[in-house]
C-alpha cells in the first residue's frame, strides 16, 4: 500500500485514483475497484446517483483537474469524503487556485489532497493554500518531504493559513505588545 502525507503525518492511503482511459473513456460505475476511489469530476457529474447508491459517501472522492471549475462540485460536499487536486505537471500552478477557492470560496472544511506531480518543493505553498493531504510522486522521498513543512518560520504573504505579516504586526501593536523582527507568532 502506498503512502502518503495528511495532517504533517505519514499515513497508509487507502484510496484508489480512477483515471479516463488513454482515449478519454470514461470508466463504468460497476468496473470500479473495490475499496474507496477517487473519480475524476467528469465521471462523477454523470453518474453521481450511481456511485453514491453504491459506495455512500464515505468511500467517494472527487478530484479535479487543473481546468475543471470547483463551482461544479461545491453543491455535493456533503457527498464526499475526499476531493482531490490533480497537478498533471509540477509547473502547472492552477491547482493552487483551485485549492484556494474549494477552502475560502466555496468553504469546504474536508479533506483536501494533491494529487499527481507533487513534489517536496511545493508542499508548503500547497498547505498555505488549503491542502492537508499530498500524494507524492512515486520517485519521492516521503520522509523527505514531510520535513518541508518545518523549512520557513514565518510567512509575508497572507494564504489560508495565515493573514499577511503586517496585519500581524498592527493586530499586536494595537493590543500593546512587543513586536520583534522575526519573533511574530503564525
Amino acid at each position: 500500500m502506498a503512502s502518503i502525507i495528511k495532517n504533517r503525518a505519514i499515513v497508509d492511503d487507502d484510496w484508489t485514483v480512477v483515471r479516463p482511459a488513454e482515449d478519454g473513456a470514461l470508466p463504468v460505475v460497476s468496473d470500479l475497484p473495490a475499496g474507496k476511489v477517487l473519480v475524476p469530476l467528469a465521471l462523477w457529474q454523470a453518474e453521481r446517483d450511481a456511485l453514491v447508491a453504491s459506495r455512500g459517501a464515505a468511500e467517494i472522492g472527487v478530484w479535479l483537474a487543473p481546468d475543471n471549475e470547483p463551482a461544479d462540485i461545491a453543491g455535493d460536499f456533503d457527498k464526499l469524503a475526499l476531493i482531490a487536486v490533480d497537478f498533471p505537471v509540477f509547473r502547472d500552478g492552477r491547482g493552487y487556485s483551485i485549492g484556494r477557492l474549494l477552502r475560502e470560496r466555496y468553504g469546504y472544511k474536508g479533506e483536501l489532497r494533491a494529487i499527481g506531480d507533487v513534489l517536496r518543493d511545493q508542499i508548503t505553498f500547497m498547505f498555505r493554500c488549503g491542502f492537508d493531504s499530498y500524494a507524492l510522486r512515486a520517485d519521492k522521498d516521503i520522509n523527505d518531504a514531510l520535513k518541508s513543512f518545518d523549512e520557513f518560520s514565518v510567512q509575508y504573504q497572507g494564504a489560508v493559513d495565515t493573514p499577511p505579516l503586517f496585519r500581524r504586526r498592527a493586530a499586536q501593536a494595537a493590543a500593546g505588545q512587543a513586536v520583534a523582527v522575526g519573533k511574530v507568532p503564525a
